[in-house]
């Protein structure tokens, strides 16, 4: 008995020592390519800039705006950017994004044009 309660502390330990201080792993949901374009005003209603860490979706994961200033985190070449959902992106294949050239500037340089193999999830 003694030795069944002692294994279940010491797992109960190490299991919340582990989650309390654990690094945060890369979600990978969605992936697809990732594009760049110059923002404006996008179809969230709000006006961005080039230098805005924002992102464009796929209709099917922009979800007729329900997706409109949620973050997601986006993964590539062993780069992370966070960026807002402020548009659409009708050219996208589902999985796809288009990023603003700040955005897209983290994980690439501008004259890639086009990176393939992005992962991403919303945060």
């Amino acid at each position: 008995m003694f030795f069944n309660t002692f294994v279940s502390t010491i797992f109960a330990a190490a299991f919340l020592a582990g989650t309390t201080h654990a690094t945060p792993i890369a979600r990978s949901g969605f992936s697809g390519d990732a594009t760049f374009f110059n923002p404006g005003l996008g179809a969230c209603g709000a006006n961005s800039v080039d230098s805005d860490h924002i992102v464009a979706l796929s209709p099917s994961e922009f979800a007729s705006g329900a997706r409109c200033f949620q973050h997601i985190g986006v993964h590539a070449n062993g780069q992370f950017v966070d960026a807002t959902v402020v548009d659409l992106c009708l050219g996208c294949a589902s999985g796809s994004i288009d990023l603003s050239p700040s955005a897209f500037g983290v994980l690439a340089d501008l004259s890639v044009g086009r990176l393939h193999g992005v992962t991403w999830d919303f945060e």
